[in-house]
């Protein structure tokens, strides 16, 4: 999308593979930047171009002959003869007769039944060990409890199944075994610094997404010539974060610079009296899959039949269809909707129907109750589509447009909006406008300011 000259090698280190995190590694690929991504924690699902300490220390999984290759489907663990798998689209468990010995707990998006983790029950119900699977089918850990249910220690794996990584949850020490040796850290935040060490990035610049661990983590870094970055994507209260002060103050040892990720949180940290020549706002360059189309297309994704004054939006909008998809079976509240033409319903639905939906519809209704599924609202706003919603019902705010939010009382406001688009599509663009800016989307060009900063 763009490339921004004379920018140097830079880490990008999270504590966790956050929505945030995502959005910023994205960003980061979008301008073309030399970059390596880190997360602290590691689920065994991290995408790929994002290592971890762990991943570095056990090695490369991806051209093992050790492993799978690819993650198991939740009957494809290995479980003593005569024992029995069952699952839904929520989480599966292991049965010995009518007793259960296991829970299986699924990778995101759930409804592929991906194993991540596998939790181990004694005769009392209690789990005593979870064996953590990653993206290649792999055990790559093992945390062990005591008969209370408390963690005790954890064991990391390298591909051939040798331990490599050692945590002692009431000692907090942690072994690390390199090229040979061994070493002992005292916590992640030293874990950290190790990896940063051996990989030889703990002399680029570090650009980190929270004030937490890895904060701490350049604390005991090096000093570099050009300085470290935070990109600060939190609500900012009454008062500036004590770490953030330190920034402010110049008594970091390395950040010298904030850039703020969201415009409710820019504006009140300037309403503080923060230096405008440190704090600069910054957004994401986003992904976007493809343009909207103006079709007259409304995907509804639910995990319950409390969907908000969907009969009286299809009985007042003929020219929209509405599509309501569920991972599970539906009830009758919603079946009985199917009576109307511009009704489709999708109960059980697979991943690959799911897909052609969210690239035929252009509007997003987020108008249901209880959880969100399939990440519903996020993949709509990559997708370019018009998301509205209620102020009761919005799952992900930072992608919605507070033009684009009504109150359940305001029904009629959003059923008229509905018309309006109907009856001249290109009102769509203009509200686009304004959802991208709620969520402080900006272009490659303005990621520059990361050298001239330099």
């Amino acid at each position: 999308m763009g490339t921004i000259t004379g920018l140097e090698k830079a880490t990008i280190l999270f504590e966790n593979f956050s929505e945030e995190s995502r959005n910023l590694f994205e960003t980061f690929r979008n301008i073309d930047a030399d970059f390596q991504a880190v997360s602290m924690e590691d689920d065994g699902f991290l995408p790929d171009g994002v290592i971890s300490p762990y991943t570095f220390f056990l090695g490369d999984f991806s051209t093992s002959k050790d492993v799978p290759g690819k993650p198991l489907f939740f009957n494809q663990i290995q479980i003593p003869e005569y024992w029995r798998i069952s699952g839904t689209n929520s989480f599966a468990k292991v049965t010995d007769q009518a007793t259960e010995k296991a829970r299986i707990f699924y990778a995101e998006p759930k409804n592929k039944r991906l194993v991540k983790v596998v939790d181990w029950l004694d005769e009392n119900g209690v789990v005593r060990q979870s064996e953590h699977y990653n993206k290649f089918g792999a055990i790559f850990c093992r945390t062990n409890f005591n008969k209370k249910g408390q963690k005790v220690s954890r064991d990391f794996y390298a591909p051939d199944g040798s331990g490599m990584i050692y945590e002692n949850f009431v000692t907090g020490d942690i072994l690390v075994r390199w090229n040979g040796k061994d070493k002992i850290v005292h916590n992640k935040t030293e874990l950290t610094q190790y990896f940063l060490k051996c990989s030889g990035l703990e002399n680029t610049n570090i650009y980190f997404n929270s004030l937490s661990y890895p904060y701490f983590v350049t604390l005991g870094l090096p000093p570099t010539t050009n300085g470290d970055a935070l990109f600060w994507n939190e609500p900012i209260a009454n008062s500036i974060p004590g770490n953030m002060n330190n920034i402010l103050n110049r008594t970091a040892r390395r950040c010298k610079r904030i850039y703020v990720q969201r415009h409710d949180a820019y504006k009140r940290m300037v309403e503080l009296g923060v230096d405008t020549t440190i704090v600069k706002e910054l957004g994401y360059v986003y992904s976007f899959k493809r343009e909207n189309l103006h079709r007259m297309n409304a995907l509804i994704c639910t995990n319950s039949d409390r969907v908000e004054y969907l009969e009286e939006f299809a009985k007042e909008n003929p020219s929209i269809h509405f599509h309501v998809c569920a991972l599970t079976e539906m009830s009758n509240k919603l079946t009985d909707l199917d009576r109307y033409e511009n009704i489709s319903l999708y109960p059980g639905i697979k991943g690959s129907v799911s897909d052609e939906l969210f690239n035929e519809c252009d509007i997003y209704m987020d108008i249901n109750h209880e959880s969100e599924i399939l990440d519903a609202v996020h993949r709509a706003f990559m997708n370019n589509m018009l998301i509205l919603g209620f102020k009761e019902t919005i799952h992900n705010p930072k992608y919605h447009a507070d033009t684009n939010i009504f109150a359940l009382e305001e029904h009629h406001n959003f059923a008229k909006v509905l018309q309006l688009i109907s009856e001249n599509p290109v009102i769509i663009d203009e509200a686009l406008i304004a959802q991208k800016k709620a969520a402080c989307a900006a272009a490659p060009e303005d990621y520059q300011i990361l050298v001239d900063k330099q």
